[in-house]
């Protein structure tokens, strides 16, 4: 059995020469994650709507065609939202990517074991909603032959990226919302007020 990824090195690696990618983090360590990579103004951290990210991601990726989207959320969070990964695969937006960091646990609330560490293959049901793109990375490797595809006009993608249940300090991004939807609107070209 591979020893899994650590998450920060993961994120940053996924985010490297990240270009004109718009980032929609998930609930909880996703964002500290994020955010630990790099600040961003392209980058819309979530710190509530459990289970909306993809969702999220997908509105973006619909109203940015010209433009990358990834999701970067956690097994927990997407498991909340397992309908959005069937409304992603029925609108296919060449332009999105599902990424979740997937530990096996609920980190925001303890620790307990996660429907992926008892049996369910969120890779499995992305296939089964119908993404084309599925991917299953546990080694570094295989997280930089992903990295493209964050880029290309091939999508919607789906990735599960294992990743190790070692507990990291959390990086709290800004946590004001109005100041983040100000400034993703400001850097997509919208006027603010």
């Amino acid at each position: 059995m591979r020893a899994p990824l650590d998450r920060r090195t993961a994120v940053k690696a996924l985010l490297h020469h990240r270009g004109d990618l718009l980032v929609v983090s998930g609930l909880g360590s996703s964002s500290y994650d994020v955010f630990a990579a790099g600040d961003h103004d392209a980058n819309f951290y979530l710190w509530g709507a459990m289970g909306g990210a993809a969702m999220i991601g997908l509105g973006l990726a619909l109203a940015q065609p010209s433009r990358p989207v990834v999701v970067i959320t956690g097994d927990g969070e997407q498991l909340m939202g397992l309908g959005s990964l069937a409304t992603s695969a029925a609108k296919q937006p060449k332009n999105l990517s599902v990424v979740v960091l997937d530990n096996a646990h609920f980190g925001e609330t303890g620790m307990q074991m996660s429907h992926s560490g008892l049996g369910a293959k969120l890779e499995l049901i992305a296939a089964g909603a119908g993404f084309p793109s599925v991917s299953t990375i546990e080694t570094h490797a295989a997280l930089e032959a992903f990295r493209p595809k964050l880029h290309d006009r091939a999508g919607p993608h789906f990735a599960r990226v294992a990743i190790s249940t070692d507990h990291v300090d959390r990086a709290l991004p800004p946590r004001d919302g109005v100041f983040l939807k100000t400034r993703f609107r400001g850097h997509l070209g919208f006027p603010v007020s």
